[in-house]
């Protein structure tokens, strides 16, 4: 029998259904105690050999951050390039990062060569560690939004670019860019969906061998 009461697993779910990737934020400040307290998360995720392979850089120097942001608009052209017709019209219409108005902004690497964890579960499947980069941002990512705030993931960016234009280090592998405020508003529905882009699945496919 589970230790969790029923009303809080039904609040996990609604939790993950809020969970949602925010685009749309506002200027308010997010206070840096409440950051801290969602940043302690990461060290309650789970990682491959506990290696905790996650490093994280606070993107807030007016040169960074426009070198972060050409680099989007750059990539998001590019990426543009790639569709036509209707989907290229809706995706010209979609607005795929909050980092024009997101107080708080984090690029997240995945250390390749820590000696953290002596390589135990990583020399077999070493993008191990880069799946547990993730599954830490993704705690974050519940955490901060059962505290209120809203995230958004920049996946349109030129990885080796933003690494060079932030100095660094060649081992660190980027794993996500995260732009972190108070969402403009509320939905249970991705954007992408509200958009007309792409629907979500309502049932998970299994397959059995």
């Amino acid at each position: 029998m589970s230790q969790f009461s029923e009303d809080f697993q039904a609040d996990l779910r609604d939790l993950m259904r809020w969970r949602r990737d925010v685009r749309r934020f506002r200027p308010d400040p997010v206070d840096e105690a409440l950051l801290q307290e969602c940043l302690a998360t990461f060290a309650l995720a789970p990682s491959v050999g506990l290696s905790e392979p996650w490093r994280i850089v606070r993107v807030e120097s007016p040169t960074a951050r426009a070198a972060a942001l050409t680099n989007f608009e750059a990539a998001n052209t590019a990426a543009l390039d790639g569709y036509d017709g209707e989907k290229a019209r809706v995706y010209s219409g979609l607005k795929l990062t909050g980092m024009r108005e997101a107080p708080v902004q984090l690029a997240i690497f995945c250390d390749e060569a820590t000696d953290k964890g002596a390589g135990l579960g990583a020399a077999t499947m070493p993008e191990m560690r880069r799946y547990s980069v993730v599954a830490a941002i993704t705690q974050f990512w519940l955490y901060s939004r059962a505290r209120g705030l809203g995230l958004g993931w920049v996946s349109i960016l030129d990885p080796d670019r933003l690494c060079q234009d932030l100095d660094i280090p060649e081992d660190w592998a980027l794993v996500a860019y995260l732009c972190i405020g108070w969402p403009e508003e509320e939905s249970a529905a991705p954007e992408l969906e509200l958009a007309g882009w792409e629907q979500r699945r309502h049932h998970v496919p299994v397959e059995t061998r």
